[in-house]
């Protein structure tokens, strides 16, 4: 078997160089389909959307932007155990554990927490297996339509603790809707 015959796909075609009739030089067959083609897409229905007006539904399994939860008495849910960047395909999520001071009990739940925490949305998929790996439930994709600003700076990208960390007002307001229900 020689190398020119080996085809790894399958798919190999030999090319011939065989000379063109003149109706294929005239390329009149191929201009006529694409008028068809063309014609053809002219009277279908428009899938384009007027944007401000019409606004498109987004799905059912949307995931927006990344947010740490907080429970009800304001206290971040993250342990530090390191799932959520484990189980990253892109390996966006990096953080470091530290222990839990004395004077801290107000701010974290356990003993361990993360004291850096930090998402590269340059690399982020927004595939959500973060959101699947975490035993405390403390990471999340929001259904927020605000995905990442632009910016100029790669550094404007890193989303540290500051960025991600749920608000104390709405982790509060979140708490009071799950003991209403």
């Amino acid at each position: 078997m020689s190398i020119e015959t080996i085809s790894l796909s399958g798919r190999k075609k030999m090319v011939s160089n065989k000379e063109m009739t003149f109706w294929e030089r005239l390329y009149l067959v191929a201009i006529v389909k694409g008028l068809y083609i063309t014609l053809k897409h002219l009277f279908r229905k428009k899938v384009t959307i007027h944007y401000p007006e019409q606004v498109r539904e987004m799905s059912p399994v949307y995931r927006g932007q990344h947010q740490l939860k907080r429970d009800e008495q304001g206290r971040e849910n993250c342990t530090a155990c390191g799932l959520c960047a484990l189980s990253c395909p892109a390996e966006a999520i990096t953080m470091k554990a530290a222990e839990r001071k004395a004077d801290e009990k107000h701010l974290y739940r356990e003993e361990k927490y993360a004291s850096i925490y930090e998402i590269n949305m340059l690399r982020c998929i927004f595939c959500g297996l973060c959101e699947e790996a975490c035993p405390k439930d403390a990471i999340y994709l929001t259904t927020s339509k605000v995905l990442v600003p632009s910016s100029y700076e790669r550094e404007d990208f890193i989303f540290g603790k500051d960025r991600l960390v749920m608000p104390l007002d709405v982790a509060i307001k979140n708490a009071q809707l799950n003991n209403a229900n």
